[in-house]
């Protein structure tokens, strides 16, 4: 049984939510601002969190960026906000996907197991679980990548971009391409999210971003992994 955390400060969203998730077969968490979610995450094991953006004490962009400084749990922001920028916010902070209010219940259940499906197969072995260009190793088994020996933290989806430039090396990929094989069924912003996420890597893998060694620009096609073979 995979258990969710709300965290939302309205009470009558996080009973209707328990409700839902209950008779959906997930074991449904309570947190009703940020700090309480931080505190439950200490304590409990839980598999995604449906995070409201707009919350006294600590707010959800907020409570994600410390989750994502440790953790690649799915998380789901709920928002009553309908512009762009700040679902773009959430995704640039590492949401795995958003649902605006009011929302409707089936839609949301439907969106809960999409993300738990997506991160149960990126979390499965594949054939090549060991890749290494120049010195960036990853091991997708464990989930792990180091870059000069040093491990490197990465959120979720700066992971599954590495990765995907790490198995076709010398290959240019579209930020429309990057996006799609990453984000899938998120269609929002490709060129500035895709940007923003190639911008993160680099400070975490390379000695000097302005003059990446590793992930390069290839003007007016999008980005590749230098091939060192």
């Amino acid at each position: 049984m995979h258990t969710i955390l709300i965290c939302d400060d309205e009470k009558d969203i996080r009973g209707a939510l328990r409700i839902y998730l209950g008779e959906a077969g997930y074991r449904p968490l309570e947190a009703k601002n940020g700090m309480e979610c931080l505190d439950i995450l200490k304590e409990e094991t839980v598999d995604l969190i449906l995070l409201d953006v707009m919350m006294p004490v600590l707010d959800g962009f907020s409570v994600l960026d410390v989750i994502r400084r440790s953790s690649s749990v799915p998380v789901i922001l709920l928002t009553a906000k309908s512009e762009d920028i700040d679902k773009i916010q959430g995704l640039n902070l590492g949401a795995d996907d958003y649902v605006t209010k009011p929302f409707n219940a089936m839609e949301l259940i439907a969106r809960v197991r999409a993300v738990l499906r997506r991160f149960a197969r990126q979390n499965e072995p594949i054939g090549q679980s060991m890749l290494t260009v120049g010195g960036i190793e990853m091991n997708d088994e464990q989930k792990l990548v180091t870059c000069e020996g040093e491990a490197v933290s990465l959120t979720p989806k700066e992971y599954d971009i590495l990765r995907l430039l790490m198995q076709n090396p010398g290959k240019v990929f579209s930020s429309q391409e990057i996006y799609q094989l990453v984000w899938k069924d998120i269609p929002l912003g490709p060129e500035g999210t895709v940007a923003v996420h190639i911008r993160h890597l680099r400070e975490k893998l390379e000695i000097n971003p302005a003059e990446p060694r590793y992930i390069k620009v290839v003007w007016g096609k999008g980005y590749k992994m230098e091939n060192f073979t």
